[in-house]
């Protein structure tokens, strides 16, 4: 008699017999964690282990424990589900199991001058934006500084986000990217994934491996420049895909200022330069931006 085949488990950790199964939704099937370490983890690369965990709080707080205990550079850590994990300002994010990308690197660019550092978070925009639009065939824009953002229904709304933390000497990149949530399932109306926009690949290995791969060549291009945005050419390949450029916008700025004007630049320390309606340029390094009608800036 032929055996039954079942669900291939290997390389997850955490499921245990009594616990949950991942295979409850079997259009969110679990990561196989060996074959993903098996492919990316390979001699001169980049990447020297990706780990995946069932469940944690925050792949960023995992992994900035891990560098401050002196992990290497290399390090990726992917989470089926992040119940703790937050993005810029600290706002909450959360997604069902298995229905996006929740991961962390760990990456140490000691070739690059601190300051240059800030270019970070722009990278990891601009390899996830090219690499998950390529792969899925959806247009994906960055916000500045590096909100991903599609188009569903007409609206433009937050696909995913990126976090950087320093710790240990190290900087923890960590990616949120929503890729199969419904629309019942979606956080806030504003928020939005890859199967809504209409991607016509959403197999999460498939976009890991190449988002992945992607980031290595970038990042190396990056550090080997010393992180210059000019050398590297990271400043215009963001340019590209920045939908905030050209456009009107209301920038809330820290100690509840606000600045309204046009984002015309973005200069090479990776400020947002805002021109207002008196013609002043006005860099910006922080803040929380909105896009905005011109009638209504």
């Amino acid at each position: 008699m032929t055996e039954p085949i079942r669900p291939r488990r290997s390389g997850l950790r955490g499921f245990g017999h009594d616990g949950p199964s991942p295979w409850t939704d079997l259009e969110r099937p679990p990561l196989d964690a060996a074959g993903l370490s098996r492919d990316l983890v390979v001699p001169e690369g980049l990447w020297t282990a990706v780990d995946v965990v069932t469940e944690t709080g925050s792949t960023n707080t995992d992994l900035a424990a891990r560098a401050r205990a002196g992990e290497p550079e290399g390090a990726v850590l992917i989470a089926e589900v992040q119940n703790t994990a937050r993005g810029r300002l600290d706002r909450v994010w959360s997604a069902p199991a298995r229905s996006g990308l929740f991961l962390s690197m760990l990456l140490r660019p000691t070739a690059v001058p601190m300051e240059r550092y800030g270019w970070l978070p722009i990278l990891v925009g601009v390899a996830a934006a090219s690499t998950l639009g390529r792969v899925s065939e959806v247009e994906i824009g960055l916000k500045w500084p590096n909100d991903l953002l599609v188009t569903v229904d007409g609206a433009e709304r937050k696909l995913g986000g990126i976090l950087t933390e320093l710790s240990g000497g190290a900087v923890i990149a960590g990616l949120g990217v929503n890729v199969s949530l419904r629309q019942s399932e979606l956080p806030v109306p504003t928020a939005a994934s890859l199967v809504l926009a209409g991607a016509r690949v959403a197999d999460r290995e498939t976009l890991l491996r190449a988002l992945l791969r992607e980031f290595a060549e970038l990042y190396g291009e990056w550090v080997a420049a010393a992180g210059d945005p000019h050398a590297s050419g990271l400043l215009p390949a963001y340019a590209a895909r920045c939908t905030t450029l050209g456009r009107s916008v209301r920038v809330q700025l820290p100690g509840d200022r606000e600045l309204v004007g046009e984002a015309v630049a973005v200069d090479g320390l990776g400020r947002l330069v805002v021109r207002t309606p008196d013609g002043e340029r006005h860099p910006v390094a922080a803040g929380d931006v909105v896009h905005v009608r011109p009638d209504r800036a």
